[in-house]
């Protein structure tokens, strides 16, 4: 069995059929883990559906609305990017769902991988870029609330600016968001987040981790989180649709090991949500959303060895 449990939910693809954004990879994603024996069935853990309650901590209510009632406008969709459906919505909730119940297993497991989620366009009150909750706000908010957490970060790798993030959580002291992303691509109205490192089109593994090694230590120089939820996009990689920058699968695992590395070194427990990934080839993408979860269990595995061996 893992040393950490995964978080999955048979829907959450929100049934796209033939789209840019394959969100059947969250199915094949568990597939390839229990295939290659990375995983077995008791290390997947479901999560119960969330309330709209908790839903309420991070959005508006007129677009919960929108989205329960099936009453958003054509604008709303055309912003979103992706067809309106009764599965789609459930399967954003069910993310929020996954996320905060991953936030809670890192708490007390010190990482935990949700097999989804990483809705980062999705603002208080509109959902952009196949974005329409924001479970990452969802998933703070409600630990806030429980009083499980007072501080935490965000760090979102994806290859987009995480606007929506940025937005719900500006001027708020108890969290902070660091965004690394290429500069000239969607979105092309960028809230800021506390440390936004913009990159140029074409960057590549060394300026990239270099660029974020730094970032990162100055974003834990300013601030002490409780609780890291890191945005592991898939799409910095070099063969993405939507992506420019030039990461190979080497950059992107050292990317992983540099984030989930400096968290448990600090003693700040890690919730992973996978975010984009629009390889031209969708297997690449499976392949590094995969690496990023044996990236974490390995790290755990000897931060835990390491515990035991000093106590």
């Amino acid at each position: 069995m893992l040393p950490f449990r995964l978080v999955y939910h048979e829907r959450y693809d929100l049934n796209l059929g033939e789209h840019v954004f394959p969100s059947r990879k969250y199915r094949w994603l568990r597939e390839r883990m229990l295939r290659t024996g990375f995983a077995e069935e008791d290390d997947f853990i479901t999560p119960d559906p969330i309330s709209e309650a908790d839903l309420l901590l991070a959005h508006d209510a007129a677009w919960i609305g929108k989205l329960r009632d099936g009453t958003m406008s054509y604008s709303d969709i055309l912003r979103l990017e992706i067809p309106y459906s009764r599965h789609m919505v459930e399967a954003f909730f069910l993310a929020a769902a996954g996320t905060t119940l991953a936030a809670r297993l890192a708490l007390e497991q010190g990482v935990c991988y949700n097999v989804g989620g990483g809705f980062h366009h999705a603002f208080a009150g509109h959902g952009e870029g196949f974005c329409a909750i924001n479970d990452m706000a969802v998933a703070i908010r409600v630990l806030e609330r429980d009083g499980a957490i007072r501080r935490a970060m965000v760090v979102d790798c994806d290859v987009h600016h995480g606007n929506g993030t940025a937005s719900i959580f500006a001027q708020d002291p108890s969290v902070f968001t660091l965004s690394i992303h290429q500069f000239d691509n969607y979105p092309y109205e960028k809230p800021p987040s506390d440390l936004d490192i913009h990159l140029d089109g074409g960057a590549g593994d060394w300026e990239y981790l270099q660029r974020l090694g730094d970032g990162l230590g100055e974003a834990l120089a300013r601030f002490s989180p409780e609780l890291m939820i890191y945005v592991a996009g898939a799409d910095p990689y070099r063969d993405d649709q939507l992506g420019g920058l030039d990461l190979t699968f080497q950059g992107l695992e050292a990317r992983d090991r540099l984030v989930i590395g400096t968290a448990l070194r600090r003693q700040i427990p890690v919730a992973i949500v996978l975010a984009g990934g629009y390889a031209n080839n969708v297997e690449d993408t499976i392949a590094i959303h995969a690496a990023t979860a044996a990236v974490a269990r390995d790290l755990l595995r000897a931060h835990t060895a390491q515990a035991v061996t000093v106590s």
